[in-house]
């Protein structure tokens, strides 16, 4: 296996720089002990919030996240002060797969954007593109995709009421809300005309599940949001992004990680989500399963589910590609993504007609 290093910032993308000197004189001003800046680079990963390491004379780490450049028009999409609070309320509750929040700024006249900073979690961070080259054995493997399961399990288990982790969302209805929002999103963002998309809609509205009793959710749970221990890789350390973090029906959570868990037989826009298409990682249907023995909760109705978790992927996928088609943002990974909502609605529609994830 290739030595596995802590997860690095690349260069910041041309478009998406800091004015560091800002920055700086308000990280002092407002952060005792900071020091100042001598390095800023940028994390590859990701499609929507921007995330940046900054590094201090101080002998300190720090993360600051940011709405991507061009994204005010999507409504509360890129809340960094929601996405604050969530780490905090997960601090107070004493959840330690985090990283410690630092400070939240909403003086738009600092970096022309809210956004917040928190303190790196250092470890390893596995993507689909980078992945298959570090030979991780399948036997790895499996352990890790069943750590990533059994870890889902532990934060659904949190007590929403005792830790005021209750006030993040409105759990009554909340599938029904979803559904529609993301219907009203995609029309918003629409470009196309994609009768799979319409059809899986029609699909999510037809047919609602009952209600579950409430957890926190993630709502962007995969391996390329957990950081790991580069000395054991089934060591979670930290759970990352957390800006779509909420509260409801906890196989919701579970759906929207299963829209993400590719396998071998899947098509490349699948695969370039997650690596868990590599030899030793769990099924869907054993993710499913496990999730199911370790919660005690009823998955029989999965497939539910993992539909409106590629639905909802595809409603992302379909804003990111409108802010590039009107010219808001550069970033040529987004001009090729119409494809990626075509895939998944597809792959959506056929789970429908073959009954299975």
């Amino acid at each position: 296996m290739a030595e596995l290093k802590p997860d690095s910032a690349t260069a910041v993308r041309s478009g998406e720089e800091l004015d560091l000197a800002v920055l700086n004189a308000y990280l002092n001003d407002t952060v005792p002990g900071f020091g100042s800046i001598t390095e800023c680079g940028q994390f590859p990963g990701g499609y929507s919030n921007l995330t940046y390491l900054l590094k201090t004379d101080a002998g300190v780490e720090f993360v600051l996240r940011r709405p991507p450049f061009g994204a005010k028009q999507i409504k509360g999409g890129h809340d960094m002060g929601r996405e604050f609070r969530v780490l905090s309320l997960l601090q107070s509750a004493n959840y330690p797969k985090i990283p410690e929040p630092v400070v939240f700024c909403e003086d738009e006249t600092v970096l022309g954007c809210p956004f917040y900073v928190m303190k790196r979690v250092a470890g390893v961070i596995l993507r689909a593109h980078t992945a298959p080259q570090m030979g991780i054995s399948a036997e790895t493997m499996r352990r890790m995709s069943e750590s990533l399961v059994d870890n889902l399990v532990q934060l659904h288990a949190l007590d929403i009421q005792k830790t005021g982790l209750i006030q993040l969302g409105k759990p009554e209805g909340y599938v029904r809300r979803q559904v529609e929002g993301w219907h009203r999103r995609y029309l918003n963002a629409q470009t196309d005309e994609l009768p799979d998309m319409d059809a899986l809609a029609r699909w999510l509205t037809d047919h609602l599940p009952p209600e579950n009793p409430p957890t926190l959710l993630h709502n962007d749970y995969k391996y390329d949001n957990v950081v790991l221990n580069p000395a054991d890789l089934t060591d979670i350390r930290a759970v990352l992004d957390w800006e779509m973090c909420t509260v409801g029906n906890p196989l919701m959570d579970v759906g929207t990680a299963l829209s993400y868990w590719a396998e071998a037989a899947d098509g490349p826009f699948e695969k370039s989500f997650n690596l868990t298409w590599l030899p030793g990682n769990l099924t869907r249907q054993e993710v499913a399963d496990r999730y199911a023995e370790r919660s005690g909760r009823d998955l029989s109705g999965i497939l539910y589910y993992y539909i409106f978790g590629l639905f909802k992927n595809s409603v992302v996928i379909q804003q990111i590609y409108t802010r590039y088609q009107k010219g808001l943002t550069q970033d040529p990974r987004f001009a090729e993504l119409l494809s990626g909502v075509r895939a998944l609605a597809r792959k959506g529609t056929k789970s429908i007609e073959h009954n299975k994830m």
